[in-house]
Order: structure tokens, then sequence, then C-alpha cells
């Protein structure tokens, strides 16, 4: 586990700098759907992101693997950090409001924490742990308000799709934990994003042919902001919050980016979420701000 280290002021600014680069990037998402298909939409996320990666490792003269194994490792990353959550959940906002996406994407670290105690000894689940999951799921249940769940429709399958999008999240991360902790984290995201570009563009020539690059301005700039700037830009500066902050306090970045989200949703596409999904979010904060207490001190 990455050791815990104390917030500085800096640190501080880097942390709410990401959560606002990751809030705004589910209502960029959201406008390039719009105009260009689900699957076109992560392919040109991961394309774009994996080049501007490799242009900063070939600045940097960082070694490349050439490894049989370690490619098949980035393919397999790929596969369930980029290729399945990002299409499900891209998916899914077809049919759901970016901000209330941005609510169920905290999820991730209620996954995260429940996979982990199965797959480490070193990270069991406690009493706290324990209280903080079963809070960040009552939030999550709140938000998407079970009832609901008895006629299945397109907004209710778009929440499950979300939904499952995250427990990916988190599956990619015992992946990576288990097989990639030995790489330079710039390697590992590029290796990982051109593993999900390999895999993308023949699901993409299949389902929705090839790409056109005629589409409007709006668009290219939606798809610029989330290859470029929250994907690429954003998984440099992860990695650099995770190394000065520490795993427990980067948690806190979950709780930065619903409020961004929300907000850019309500402005930008004047979406309005009921009432239970703000006291749903407030429920599932209180168990992630658990969480993040808990692994500060483990």
């Amino acid at each position: 586990m990455t050791s815990q280290k104390t917030l500085t002021p800096r640190t501080w600014y880097e942390l709410i700098l990401l959560g606002v680069i990751w809030g705004m990037s589910f209502l960029a998402i959201r406008i390039a759907l719009d105009t260009i298909p689900v699957i076109t939409s992560v392919f040109h996320r991961v394309f774009w992101a994996a080049l501007v990666l490799w242009i900063v490792i070939a600045f940097q003269r960082l070694p490349i693997p050439r490894s049989p194994r370690i490619w098949a490792i980035f393919l397999i990353m790929g596969l369930l950090n980029n290729v399945l959550p990002f299409s499900l959940m891209a998916w899914g906002q077809l049919y759901v409001e970016t901000g209330l996406t941005s609510i169920l994407n905290a999820a991730t670290a209620i996954f995260g924490v429940l996979l982990a105690a199965l797959f480490f000894r070193d990270e069991r689940l406690t009493k706290t742990r324990i209280l903080g999951v079963g809070l960040g799921f009552l939030g999550v249940s709140i938000t998407i308000g079970l009832r609901q769940f008895g006629n299945l429709n397109p907004d209710n399958l778009g929440q499950i799709a979300i939904l499952a999008g995250t427990l990916s999240y988190a599956f990619a991360a015992i992946w990576a934990r288990i097989y990639m902790g030995d790489l330079s984290p710039k390697v590992a995201a590029a290796g990982m994003l051109t593993g999900s570009a390999i895999l993308m563009t023949p699901i993409m020539l299949v389902t929705d042919g090839i790409p056109t690059l005629a589409l409007p301005l709006e668009t290219w700039l939606a798809i610029a902001y989330y290859a470029l700037l929250a994907t690429a830009g954003a998984y440099l500066l992860y990695y650099r919050v995770l190394q000065q902050a520490g795993s427990g306090n980067v948690l806190l970045v979950t709780l930065i980016i619903p409020p961004i989200a929300i907000l850019m949703g309500a402005i930008v596409r004047n979406e309005a979420l009921p009432a239970r999904a703000f006291v749903g979010f407030a429920v599932l904060a209180v168990g992630l701000l658990i969480l993040s207490r808990s692994r500060r001190r483990d």
C-alpha cells in the first residue's frame, strides 16, 4: 500500500484540480455523445490519450517495455480499466444525467475496498471499513432509488451499466497492484491505453465503421478535453498526487468530482437531479470519508 503522507497546500491544490478536471469530463463526454456513437467516443478517448503519453515518454526518454508478457498485461488492464468501464459508463450517460453518473462513479472506491479485502491479506475489512462500505452502498441505493428497479427501463439500465463500469475499475485496481507495480506510472498508463486502443479499433469498425473527421467544433473540443486533459493529463496528475498524498488521501478526489459534474450539468444542459440523489451522495460521502481515514491510519 502507498504510504500515507500529510496533505500540503500544493497537494491540496493538485487534488482539487484533479477532481475538477474529472468532474468536468462527464459533461464533455455527454456533449460528444450528441454527435458520435458510444464506441467511437471511447476510441477517441484512448487513442489520443495514448498518443500524448507516448510523446511524453519519448521526450523523457523512458524505457519502453518489449516483453510480450508485459504487453499482454497491458491489454487486460486496458480491458478492465478503459474498454469496459468507459463503454459502459458512456452508454449509461445516454440515459443518465451527468451529475448522477458522477455520483454513481464514486462507488468505485466502495467496490475497491471489498475486492482488495478478498485478494490481499493487508487489506482486511476492519469494523471501520465495514461501516464505510455499508454507508457507501446505502448512499448508492438511496441515489438510484431501488424501488424503481421493478420495471427495467433505459434509465435504470443506464444506472446499472454505470455501476458495472465502477466494478470493472475496481478489478482493474487489483490487476494493476498484482502485475503492474514495478512499472513506471507513465509507461503503465501509456501501455494500458495503447492496449485499449488495440481492443477498441476492431469493435469500432464493426459497430460504427470508420470514424469521420467531419465533426462539429464543439464535438472536437469535447473529445480534446476528455481525451487529452481528463485522461492523459489526469493520469499524470493522479500518479503525482498519489505519490505525494498516499492512497487514503487520494480517495478524497471522489468527493470533489460530483459537485463539479452536477454544477456543469445544470449550467450547460439544464439537468435537475431528484432530491434522493443529493441525500444519497451525502450518505455516500460520509462512507468515503470513513474509508479515507481508515486507509490513512493503516
